[in-house]
């Protein structure tokens, strides 16, 4: 969660359950992409260059302030810059340029614009294993540049406009243009895939070129598939659920289209992998959330910069994006949410939870509280399949929302959200200078050293062998060899 915003602005991210789809959807909320989900941001075609310029410049800002900024790292850097230029060189476009930023962003993301402008998070970095599986995410992206995929999305995006709008202005219909329009979304979605399937052929042939393992490909494929099961079975989220209509191939899917691209160029072992290389810039690496913009330890939350702190309900799994605060019970069936707002000064609280920002506001549930000393208010909402209970506190000079939402109304969930309001406070000045980020250790594994062993040094909050095997990209029976370069997370 960042520095105060005005609005709530759109960015994908793993989905948490349907009742944190719903609590999302219902304030215009976050939505991301992962390297498997990730979205080309479309050119400004057919405008002066100036105007290109600006627009280009102005996605960037936006990309830095929705990944919580650039992350600076003397070690990647020079890394990553090594390995765009020999994947330059072996693509079919040497004389293009690129321009790589390291997103200060937990999330497994990276994409492109058109220009040549290469996005990449760190909590992607740290989940390949050596410097091919790096190379092997940078030539996917080259490779969407290379073949305008980008400018070939746009006319798909105008085409289904326009059939929207003539089955509605012509015809006069605005049923068949919304059916008009999701047809043709579908389509969209098809030759999406399409795009993807030959960006992950060209990427092959690009790091396999620029020597390295064709197979790291498959094998950070492998690796986000189990990050996201063990994500889903964190969250208890139905991952079948993230492929509906989806944009892009399931990992499965590309996983074997990866293997095939790989075998066209030479059998499994030959290419460089550089692990040793890899880890040892990755020691020290921020993993997860950075204290700057609040972190997540157990079910409670804390933003030293912003001076507060609050404890979700038992059995809730938070997850902190760029704009809000995510909860998510066991089961899917209770949720919450936490953002902030500007409310004018001079504007009391029952009056805001009225304004219109959410419908269906029970007027005679409108209540005034004080929190902790700050000055706040509750309210109820009913929708159709979901009751909210809506809490607003005056922070400084924010305004801080709580949004709990559950299938069934209950004495245990309005003591459970009141209950979290409660914990809402300013952080000490003790407690803030002692927040800090986890980072990553690269470790050589030891003689008596095991997975468990190893695992058990994991400053995670839940399920550390499994988030250790993840991280390493691991298979559930795999042993270790000493003398073996493994990472760990530590404070």
């Amino acid at each position: 969660m960042s520095e105060p915003l005005p609005g709530i602005s759109s960015r994908r991210r793993a989905a948490l359950s349907s009742a944190a789809v719903l609590l999302s959807v219902l304030l215009a909320g976050c939505s991301g992409t992962s390297f498997l989900e990730r979205q080309t941001i479309l050119p400004e075609a057919r405008k002066p260059a100036t105007e290109a310029q600006t627009a280009v410049q102005r996605e960037h800002q936006r990309i830095l302030a929705a990944y919580g900024g650039a992350y600076e790292n003397p070690k990647l850097q020079p890394l990553i810059t090594g390995v765009v230029d020999k994947l330059v060189a072996a693509s079919e476009r040497p004389d293009l340029r690129y321009r790589v930023t390291i997103l200060n962003s937990p999330a497994i993301n990276a994409f492109a614009l058109p220009t040549g402008q290469l996005y990449i998070t760190r909590g992607l970095i740290a989940l390949a294993n050596d410097t091919s599986e790096l190379a092997s995410v940078l030539s996917h992206e080259m490779a969407h540049v290379i073949a305008s995929h980008a400018a070939i999305r746009e006319d798909q995006v105008r085409q289904a406009a326009l059939v929207s709008r003539v089955a509605s202005d012509v015809l006069g219909d605005p049923q068949t243009g919304a059916l008009a329009l999701a047809k043709s979304k579908i389509a969209i979605a098809s030759f999406s895939r399409a795009q993807e399937f030959e960006a992950d052929g060209i990427g092959v042939g690009i790091s396999s070129r620029a020597g390295y393992d064709p197979y790291g490909a498959t094998r950070f494929l492998t690796s986000m598939g189990r990050n996201a099961d063990l994500r889903a079975a964190s969250a208890k989220i139905d991952p079948h659920s993230l492929d509906f209509l989806s944009s892009h191939p399931a990992t499965p899917e590309r996983v074997r289209n990866a293997q095939l691209n790989a075998r066209q160029y030479v059998a499994p072992g030959p290419g460089t992998r550089d692990k040793d290389g890899y880890m040892e810039a990755l020691d020290g690496l921020i993993f997860g959330e950075d204290p700057s913009e609040g972190f997540v330890r157990g079910r409670r939350f804390l933003h030293p910069k912003l001076g507060f702190t609050f404890t979700a309900p038992e059995g809730y799994a938070l997850d902190n994006t760029a704009q809000a605060v995510f909860g998510v019970k066991d089961g899917g069936e209770q949720a919450l949410r936490l953002d902030v707002v500007k409310v004018p000064a001079d504007q009391r609280l029952p009056e805001y939870l009225l304004s219109g920002w959410i419908e269906n506001i029970d007027a005679q549930s409108v209540e005034e509280l004080t929190v902790n000393g700050f000055k706040a208010a509750t309210a109820s909402a009913k929708g159709d399949q979901w009751w909210f209970r809506l809490y607003a506190v005056r922070f400084g000079s924010e305004v801080y929302r709580f949004i709990f939402a559950a299938k069934n109304q209950s004495v245990e969930f309005e003591r459970a959200s009141r209950e979290t309001l409660g914990t809402f406070r300013r952080m000490s000045r003790a407690e803030a200078d002692a927040a800090r980020p986890l980072r990553l250790k690269s470790v050589i594994v030891g003689q008596n050293d095991n997975v468990e062993r190893l695992a058990s040094r994991m400053t995670v909050g839940d399920k550390p062998l499994e988030r250790f095997r993840v991280l390493n990209g691991l298979d559930a029976g795999d042993k270790l060899k000493p003398g073996d370069k493994v990472k760990i997370v530590v404070e």
